[in-house]
């Protein structure tokens, strides 16, 4: 459920023009479309069918059943569509429903600010495979719905492709039968001998992770959905998920400084060939 206050339910549904039980200009399929688009969640299922069933009911019901996060991205798009309608009409916005506007903007952004696991956007499809993609929309999914445990085993698929992207990327060999944890070494070890990791301590902490995947391997197999098991519980799955996240955007960022390094060697060496002589 959401941490919405009855007051500011009420901005909302004044701003969204919801006493009737509509919802600014939607229709029943325009409304079901949208909300869909952007949670991926269709409200019309039966689960928010509150009361008369009526578009205002079922965003109340969405409010009731749905996360502060999941809640809050609903609510900034909704939002942003409202803008968009109004600066695209001959009325504009009126400078108090500006405030109004401003108010609910604060509200939604503090709700989609919470989010109990950092750093999951970098749970993203990392190339143009479907299945990369699929895969990283239902692991979010999992954790906007607070539900990590139900994601290791995905999770432990991404991490998979994701390094053997990594590696495919920089010319490294490796087998497809090898475990996530070699293959993760064999990246350290590329890192190393480029010199893109600097200090002792950076490289030891990357080493120590190639233990932790080889324990993640373990909880794959035997704790998760991946097979008839009883799966982990929800404090040790919020701690994988955050471990992981945070080496890969700690990956991340070093493999962005190496693109952009070499965009730059890139756009010097064109300059030089054009310099006539």
């Amino acid at each position: 459920m959401a941490d919405l206050s009855i007051f500011e339910q009420m901005k909302f549904e004044t701003l969204f023009g919801m006493a009737g039980g509509y919802v600014l200009d939607f229709s029943n399929r325009s409304f079901q479309a949208f909300i869909e688009t952007c949670t991926d969640i269709d409200v019309y299922d039966e689960k928010y069918n509150y009361y008369s069933g009526s578009k205002a009911n079922r965003l109340r019901a969405f409010w009731k059943e749905e996360s502060n996060y999941i809640v809050g991205k609903l609510l900034l798009d909704l939002l942003e569509y409202c803008k968009t309608k109004k600066l695209t009409s001959y009325s504009g916005i009126e400078s108090a429903e500006q405030a109004l506007f401003d108010e609910c903007y604060a509200i939604a952004d503090r709700l989609h600010q919470d989010t109990k696991l950092e750093n999951i956007d970098v749970i993203q499809p990392y190339s143009e495979e479907r299945d990369f993609a699929l895969l990283a929309k239902s692991i979010r999914e999992s954790i906007q719905k607070n539900e990590p445990e139900t994601a290791l085993d995905r999770l432990h698929t991404f991490v998979v492709k994701y390094f053997r992207r990594l590696c495919d990327k920089h010319g490294i060999s490796y087998d497809k039968d090898k475990p996530l944890q070699s293959i993760f070494g064999e990246y350290v070890k590329f890192l190393k001998q480029n010199s893109i990791i600097n200090s002792a301590m950076a490289e030891r902490i990357l080493k120590s992770s190639i233990s932790v995947l080889d324990a993640f391997n373990d909880v794959r197999n035997n704790h998760s959905f991946a097979h008839d098991n009883p799966i982990l519980n929800y404090g040790e799955s919020m701690l994988i998920f955050g471990n992981i996240t945070n080496l890969i955007e700690f990956i991340e960022s070093i493999e962005g400084k190496e693109t952009e390094k070499a965009e730059l060697e890139e756009e010097s060496n064109e300059d030089w060939g054009e310099i006539p002589f």
